[in-house]
């Protein structure tokens, strides 16, 4: 065998190995639903108190497809609170203008 084609032997081989692991999958902490209420309690509180922007002007911006998240505005409390299919829901609230809304 001459010395590159056992080179590209042995690079094939290293590149082979590479993509063998653990066959075993691994959960996924954090689901769909979880991140896009997250996603969007954030944004959307953002759009409102720190842009300030009106609610129907937040509601394109934010919108995600397929629109799963509804979205509650409060105003006196400065946050926003958004829920998906009655488990998944998060909060953000506005702390200042310089570090914008949080997640609670």
């Amino acid at each position: 065998m001459s010395g590159s084609r056992a080179l590209m032997v042995l690079a094939c081989a290293v590149a082979l190995s590479c993509g063998r692991g653990d066959t075993v999958q691994r959960p996924y902490d954090n689901n769909d639903l979880q991140l896009v209420t997250s996603y969007t309690a954030k944004d959307f509180c953002s759009c409102v108190f720190v842009m300030r922007m009106s609610e129907d002007y937040c509601r394109r911006w934010t919108a995600a497809s397929p629109a799963v998240a509804t979205v509650t505005v409060d105003y006196e409390e400065r946050s926003v609170q958004t829920a998906a299919a009655l488990l998944w829901g998060e909060k953000a609230r506005f702390v200042s203008e310089r570090d914008g809304c949080v997640l609670e």
